[in-house]
């Protein structure tokens, strides 16, 4: 057998949800340049469930659909009170979304029409889940989704518990759009193996959860906002990160095994934390942020991911560092649950081989005559 160390260059099924072809990343067709300038976050969400874009009125009952579902069952947010306040807002967001099939009645019936009613739930759902916890562990009291706000804008809200510029609520959109799907990457490819079982739509996203909770997955915007903070200043930029090259230390937020020029959706999110640090009237972390993607570039032939100015931009946002994965889930769980519905339409059992190293040939040995 050949074997593909991380499953590396191996194609293992076929999707029409999204592409990444010579660097360029599509979703249903559309480039993800022309989606993040002209699209909504809501447009996104149809465009993976249906195939193609909205009319007007099927955006608008998309929306309708997101806000009824927007509130969490009660009894889940008193199990959320308890949970210890020092866990990873990951670790309450699986089991969060694990415990939401305890409430829907509908959480095993597998007909399409409830599986795509589920994709709805979850995306509705997940923001007041990360915002409640995100609250209660401060010792406040969670904030109501408010109608009439869109997704974004409503996210913002109850985080904070005001309503946020229209700056700050087109950039946030943005970053959702730039976050919703990408191919057949590591939390999408687990989602899959899980509904490959026939298993339901909550285990799926939760298994993807966890897979999104690792620093080489979702959490590397995390350790990227740590590095910077770390550095501090622009004068210890430089030493910095020459002091991590000459220990062969990964720096996060560079490089992709699928880009070899660049991740597409890096230029958005830059742009976005340069104008968020103007409007802020401080732009020292889009300010290292330049200088360590130049040297990175010049020193190793690097670019940035996705991940790198996504950091800054949630930052200038006022997004606590440790919600930035969550937030990652909140956009990505569309596309989760696109292909979820993808891998039930034409299912095949996801069931790889592995090459066995280890002894052969052993003769067993009854316990009493082991030394």
């Amino acid at each position: 057998m050949t074997i593909a160390k991380g499953l590396e260059g191996v194609v293992a099924l076929t999707s029409e949800i999204s592409s990444i072809v010579d660097g360029v990343l599509t979703y249903r067709g559309y480039n993800i340049d022309d989606l993040a300038n002209q699209s909504s976050f809501e447009e996104v969400a149809f465009l993976l469930w249906n195939g193609r874009l909205p009319v007007k009125a099927e955006l608008d009952q998309l929306k309708k659909e997101l806000e009824e579902h927007t509130a969490i069952p009660d009894a889940l947010l008193q199990q959320m009170k308890a949970y210890p306040k020092t866990v990873h807002p990951m670790s309450a967001l699986r089991t969060a979304v694990s415990s939401l099939a305890l409430f829907d009645e509908d959480a095993e019936n597998q007909s399409e029409e409830a599986n795509r009613k589920k994709a709805i739930k979850l995306t509705a759902k997940i923001p007041t889940i990360i915002t409640a916890f995100a609250r209660i562990r401060q010792g406040l009291e969670p904030v109501s989704p408010k109608a009439g706000m869109g997704f974004a804008e409503n996210f913002l809200y109850m985080l904070n518990g005001e309503e946020p510029s229209e700056v700050a609520v087109k950039a946030f959109d943005k970053a959702l759009v730039l976050h919703a799907d990408h191919e057949l990457n590591a939390s999408t490819f687990a989602a899959r193996v899980t509904s490959g079982t026939l298993s339901d739509m909550y285990s799926s996203i939760t298994t993807a959860i966890g897979a999104l909770k690792g620093p080489l997955h979702g959490g590397a915007n995390e350790q990227v906002m740590a590095t910077l903070e770390e550095i501090g200043s622009m004068d210890h930029v430089e030493s910095y990160i020459q002091q991590k090259l000459d220990n062969k230390e990964k720096i996060m937020g560079f490089g992709h095994r699928v880009y070899k020029d660049g991740d597409p959706r890096a230029k958005h999110l830059r742009e976005m934390s340069r104008r968020l640090g103007e409007q802020k009237g401080d732009t020292a972390w889009y300010d290292m942020s330049i200088v360590i993607d130049k040297l990175v570039y010049d020193k190793k032939g690097l670019k940035p991911n996705v991940d790198f100015y996504s950091a800054s931009v949630y930052t200038y946002l006022g997004i606590p560092r440790d919600l930035f994965t969550p937030i990652f889930a909140m956009s990505r769980v569309t596309g989760w649950t696109a292909h979820v519905l993808e891998q039930y339409s034409n299912n095949r059992l996801i069931r790889p081989r592995a090459d066995y190293v280890g002894l052969t040939n052993q003769s067993y040995v009854p316990i009493d005559q082991r030394n």
